[in-house]
């Protein structure tokens, strides 16, 4: 018998961030043997002493255990650890965490987290139990509109040519070759999409900007000319919402390109920037060390000057009643991704959720952290995204991580113990849409990371001649990516699809990973299959909100399920090459067979590599 298991509600009856003044149980189970006498909680909230609560001695479990238990609330917001104490014959003993939730007798060991987050928070619905589908969009579709007013040093290439990689291509411009991806293409492709179950579309950045990425923005105000204006924009948002589509941008505020209208560096755009005159309405913005040549960029990177967030002319700009977050909202946007949402200070995200809230209130907001979001500590201060006044949802790179090491290596104790600590420490709110994606703009291809040799530490030489998968690497790949992707389908949050990843598109990092989508040469069975994952996942009301429980799990074999008051669904996974028999409940019986093999006397029966989904209507 464990003496405490955060992950277990026997032991504690919220397994998630809770709600100020939202009483929690705690209990803790103790071998007789010890004859305790008395057991406190001990709990300090992030930066603050510790305030010992008495526990009371709840009767006995079975014959050689007893409980000891309390109710507990916390009256603010914030971050909070535990840990229990217990006075025995032999003096003051410790119980605390040594791994995967579990309390134990211990001198080591650490603490306990519990998340709690502000009363009155409360995240969109319009994103639970659909699927976000990623776009970069000068890669994804050309609609054949002439495009005008293209400035010079822009390189045309035609669709499909591998994107430029070397200096001597660029000419010494990195990130100047364009396909003519454009807004109306994506909206020529909206039933492509619905086909595919997408309920909200996330563009990678839209705005005016120099480079093909556009993370450089150059004009907030304005659509790079190559994918359309605010027309196109409007026409794209119209369309979408008719298709059940939303349509989130990404904001690109911890930076601008130098070569901006705020900015200014080589005196392309006709107003007074930054680095042309301290009069500049801009100058204050930027971080200037000597002016006007030396200043604070991202990462050090000289094109991208960093923006000081927290100037109040900054923040007006941007979150103001008639700033560029609600300008995009009005025109139809539906939310806003966050780049690099960890190099944002705290009072730019208060002040831009306020404004994104206040125009929309069902706008959401999703932030890039590639940590658990929920204690992560930035510039030497713990963030609070999570807590009610900042994000809705994050990029949910720790699933993602779990995910692809799972099909890549096994281990389902590891597996289980990577998602529980999401689904503790995060409020269910947030849990429930939170972006699951396996791959971005950011990554190699999803095929890549599961079937091809690892980008990390390689040149771009190297990731050129191992761009392309062969054929055996390629098939492997393709049954693992069904693996993978039926996992993030059916994980707790909502999933996310890079662009052509559901075609079989494959790549190494940028800019391989940023290609041309393949439109002549769709892998047919590997759509159909997302197509398959899309229905399923639309038709389970147990993928909205359902409860994450896990039912199996030994070596490379596991099983969980989702369960809401109408449907449980449970999801079976043997990744290993043997048979594998894998022990469930009686309540499956009778469960409808969705893929896979079905259950049948308390068990299912699954080969090397197979997978199984069952649906329960309760």
């Amino acid at each position: 018998m464990e003496i405490y298991n955060s992950r277990k509600k026997e032991y504690k009856s919220e397994i998630s961030a809770v709600c100020e003044n939202e009483k929690v149980l705690f209990r803790i189970i103790l071998p007789r043997g010890l004859q305790c006498s008395a057991a406190f909680l001990a709990v300090h909230k992030d930066c603050e002493s510790t305030v010992y609560y008495s526990m009371f001695w709840a009767g006995m479990h079975g014959e050689d255990s007893e409980i000891w238990q309390l109710h507990f609330s916390a009256e603010t917001y914030g971050l909070y650890f535990y840990h229990f104490e217990i006075d025995t014959p032999q003096g003051r003993n410790f119980i605390k965490n040594t791994g995967s939730g579990i309390g134990e007798i211990t001198c080591g060991g650490g603490d306990f987290q519990q998340t709690v987050y502000e009363s009155g928070f409360e995240t969109p619905d319009f994103l639970k139990g659909g699927i976000i589908y990623q776009i970069f969009p000068d890669r994804f579709y050309n609609s054949g509109e002439k495009k005008h007013g293209v400035p010079a040093g822009r390189v045309i290439r035609n669709w499909g040519e591998e994107p430029f990689w070397n200096e001597s291509q660029m000419g010494g411009i990195w990130n100047n070759d364009y396909f003519g991806g454009d807004l109306k293409g994506i909206e020529q492709k909206l039933d492509y999409l619905s086909a595919l179950g997408v309920s909200c579309i996330y563009l990678n950045p839209v705005f005016e900007a120099n480079s093909n990425h556009r993370y450089d923005v150059a004009d907030y105000e304005k659509i790079d000319m190559l994918l359309g204006d605010e027309e196109s924009f409007k026409s794209l948002c119209r369309s979408a919402e008719k298709h059940g589509i939303a349509v989130v941008l990404d904001g690109v505020f911890s930076h601008t390109g130098c070569d901006s209208k705020y900015f200014n560096l080589y005196s392309h755009y006709p107003g007074v920037g930054a680095a042309n005159s301290k009069d500049s309405p801009y100058y204050e913005w930027y971080k200037f060390n000597v002016y006007p040549s030396d200043y604070e960029s991202w990462w050090g990177i000289k094109l991208l000057p960093e923006i000081d967030e927290t100037n109040e002319s900054f923040r007006k700009y941007i979150c103001g009643e008639n700033g560029i977050l609600r300008k995009w909202l009005r025109l139809g946007a539906s939310g806003w991704r966050l780049d690099v949402a960890d190099e944002l200070p705290d009072v730019f995200l208060d002040d831009l959720r306020m404004a994104v809230k206040a125009e929309k209130k069902d706008a959401v907001i999703i932030g890039e952290v590639w940590e658990d979001a929920s204690n992560k500590i930035s510039y030497s201060e713990r963030r609070r995204y999570l807590l009610g006044r900042q994000l809705d949802s994050v990029m949910n790179y720790p699933f993602a991580r779990a995910i692809l090491d799972f099909v890549r290596f096994g281990g389902a104790d590891a597996f289980f113990d990577r998602v529980m600590i999401v689904i503790e420490n995060y409020p269910k709110r947030c849990l429930d849409i939170l972006m699951n994606h396996i791959g971005t703009h950011d990554t190699e291809r999803a095929l890549n990371s599961l079937a091809g040799e690892s980008a990390d530490g390689r040149s771009r030489q190297w990731q050129h001649e191992h761009n392309v998968l062969d054929a055996r690497q390629y098939k492997r790949g393709v049954h693992m990516l069904k693996i993978a992707s039926l996992m993030q389908f059916t994980l707790p949050g909502v999933p996310s699809i890079y662009y052509a990843d559901e075609t079989g598109a494959t790549g190494m990092a940028d800019p391989f990973n940023r290609a041309c989508f393949d439109w002549e040469n769709i892998d047919k069975e590997l759509l159909t299959w997302y197509q398959g994952l899309g229905k399923i996942r639309r038709g389970l009301p147990a993928f909205k909100d359902g409860e994450f429980q896990i039912e199996y799990s030994e070596n490379n074999v596991l099983a969980y399920s989702r369960n809401s008051a109408h449907n449980k669904v449970l999801v079976a996974i043997n990744n290993s090459p043997a048979c594998a028999q894998i022990a469930i409940s009686d309540k499956w019986h009778g469960a409808e067979c969705l893929l896979g093999s079905a259950a049948k006397d308390c068990s299912i029966s699954l080969a090397g590599g197979e997978f199984s989904l069952l649906s329960l209507r309760c």
